[in-house]
């Protein structure tokens, strides 16, 4: 059986997979939460992992998979946690994942079913790659395409690139990554963005703004924030979802 904790993170965690395309760090976990420790979070995460409904990738910072989750998750912390009790122990995963290039779709999960032939898949050209680190030449033209579900993406024109770098891994963005970015020239401060610094630099950072300034933060204590006039930085998009291939 779930408890009350352990069903308000799981579904914290698949907010924001749904909105932002990466999972929460453990500080936003931990706040979300109202715990005074980390090591709550790390307790939690271990009891769903057993349980079948959330994943742990190795190696890689942030890497969480939602599995699951309880059929009544929708309808309340008191309702979840009877279906969650009445529910046989998972034997195995049953992830649903989109192959690099979706040479074929996976099978459709039983919430969420979905008829091959009702696929639309969405057309997104590569342009080139784009620095998590030190800011390297600004985007290049397309070499290539991806092919999406709509289902990731936003309202308006996408494109994407490959990270190159290491400077946003705590926000589960690692080098070699594709990222998909919506083309906007504004953004909300704490939005991840692409930034065209002088109109000669693109990197990937997120935003923030300090009065009249920008500053394009680094998701890696080993890199320092970029603080610059707003005459010197042009907003290219923003991130709204990320493919791996593994």
């Amino acid at each position: 059986m779930l408890t009350r904790k352990q069903l308000d993170l799981l579904r914290f965690i698949q907010q924001r997979m749904q909105e932002c395309g990466v999972p929460p760090s453990f500080d936003e976990m931990k706040d979300a939460l109202d715990l005074k420790s980390k090591s709550g979070i790390h307790r939690l995460i271990t009891a769903l992992e057993e349980r079948g409904f959330l994943r742990r990738l190795p190696n890689r910072a942030r890497a969480i998979e939602v599995i699951r989750l309880p059929d009544a998750l929708g309808r309340g912390a008191e309702a979840a946690e009877a279906a969650a009790a009445a529910a046989p122990e998972p034997r195995r995963f049953t992830p649903s994942v989109v192959e690099g290039g979706l040479s074929k779709l996976p099978p459709a999960a039983p919430a969420q079913p979905r008829a091959y032939e009702e696929f639309r898949g969405v057309s997104i050209p590569v342009m080139g790659r784009i620095a998590a680190g030190t800011p390297i030449a600004a985007i290049q033209n397309q070499s290539h395409t991806v092919t999406m579900s709509p289902d990731f993406l936003a309202g308006g024109e996408h494109y994407a690139l490959e990270v190159r770098g290491d400077s946003m891994v705590d926000a589960g963005i690692l080098d070699g990554d594709l990222v998909v970015i919506r083309k906007q020239e504004t953004a909300n401060t704490g939005d991840i963005i692409v930034a065209l610094i002088d109109d000669e630099e693109a990197t990937l950072k997120r935003l923030r703004r300090r009065g009249s300034s920008i500053a394009l933060e680094a998701a890696n204590p080993a890199y320092e924030t970029r603080v610059l006039g707003p005459d010197r930085v042009r907003i290219q998009g923003r991130l709204v979802s990320l493919v791996r291939r593994y």
